[in-house]
């Protein structure tokens, strides 16, 4: 659906930006809710949290709370993550994009072009 109302607005239209920040904003929520959740699982796992499910009887505690922390991991990984990585925003509004001179480690900024 998003992809649909992006080729609606096109690139280049005005919505654009908006719309990216609005899906990087949910990814950030998601992420936040994500690692919430590995609190709670990992605090069930340690058994500070009393929670009875009949199919997680047979699991060690350790496992769930091992789980936990790949949630909590897995959240702040998807709230940190940049979606601009490589671009430097200047005070008129428009990005810049890195131009490179050399190869490898020998490579070095040798100047910005607007994206």
């Amino acid at each position: 659906m998003v992809f649909s109302f992006i080729s609606f607005v096109g690139v280049n239209g005005y919505f654009y930006k908006e719309v990216v920040t609005m899906i990087d904003m949910v990814e950030k929520v998601v992420g936040y809710v994500v690692s919430v959740l590995g609190i709670v699982v990992m605090a069930v796992g340690f058994g500070m949290i009393p929670f009875e499910v009949a199919f997680l009887d047979g699991v060690a505690g350790n496992y769930i709370a091992g789980a936990g922390i790949v949630l909590v991991v897995v959240g702040v990984v998807m709230s940190l993550e940049r979606g601009n990585v490589g671009k430097k925003s200047v005070k008129g509004g428009e990005d810049e994009i890195p131009i490179y001179e050399g190869v490898g480690k020998k490579r070095k900024v040798v100047g910005y072009r607007k994206g």
